[in-house]
């Protein structure tokens, strides 16, 4: 009986998040189904999400992909995730409309719980990306640890690639973080900043081409 009333709530709460982002229950509910039946997956997604390595997703509290609404969003919006690495979500998740997710193999991208990544987004990883609990992340960031091509130079030395993101950070629309960045725990990033380097001051505002401290001991909620 227990579990008739659980599958019941189940479903009324995919009616109702099909409701708000505008798309096919019965689509979502097959999507639902297979990744339950077929990979042991709590993944909820947009019927416009394009999943590639969902076995490779680590989710134990759930995931849900493109089904939150914002007003500038359409339905018709493709996500795409191409999960060649590790994707391994600590507590549940949600995944913005049109983000683009490319984990590379080898490539492990840790993310903590409370947070949450808004539409349009890009996460492209070929070596690391850890960020912590309660982070969020506005629309159209990215996050890019890879060059792609190699530029040569004496005294030249071997870098550390891996973004790291600390607990409690609000990233703000637009920004782009590149490798080797490290944020520390309660900063904000302004909007359309360019993160290159590593800070090690907590409570910060951080803005700016390239990015600087701007303010010091602040806080946010």
């Amino acid at each position: 009986m227990k579990s008739i009333i659980k599958r019941i709530n189940k479903l009324l709460y995919i009616q109702k998040k099909c409701k708000k982002a505008r798309c096919s229950m019965i689509a979502t509910a097959y999507f639902f189904i297979r990744n339950k039946l077929f990979y042991k997956k709590n993944i909820l997604q947009h019927p416009n999400t394009k999943i590639f390595g969902v076995q490779n997703i680590i989710s134990p509290k759930g995931l849900e992909i493109g089904m939150n609404y914002v007003g500038f969003t359409h339905n018709k919006d493709v996500t795409l995730l191409n999960i060649n690495g590790t994707l391994n979500l600590k507590g549940f998740y949600t995944i913005g409309i049109g983000c683009r997710f490319d984990i590379a193999p080898n490539a492990i991208v840790q993310i903590g719980s409370g947070g949450y990544i808004n539409p349009f987004s890009k996460i492209i990883i070929n070596n690391g990306l850890q960020i912590g609990d309660n982070c969020i992340i506005s629309w159209e960031c990215q996050f890019l640890d890879e060059d792609f091509h190699t530029i040569s130079y004496e005294g030249k030395r071997n870098k550390n690639n891996s973004i790291v993101i600390g607990n409690n950070v609000w990233i703000g629309s637009g920004v782009k973080i590149l490798s080797g960045s490290i944020i520390p725990d309660n900063c904000v990033i302004a909007a359309y900043s360019i993160i290159k380097g590593q800070f090690d001051e907590k409570n910060c505002l951080i803005g700016g081409h390239p990015a600087i401290i701007i303010k010091r001991n602040i806080h946010w909620n």
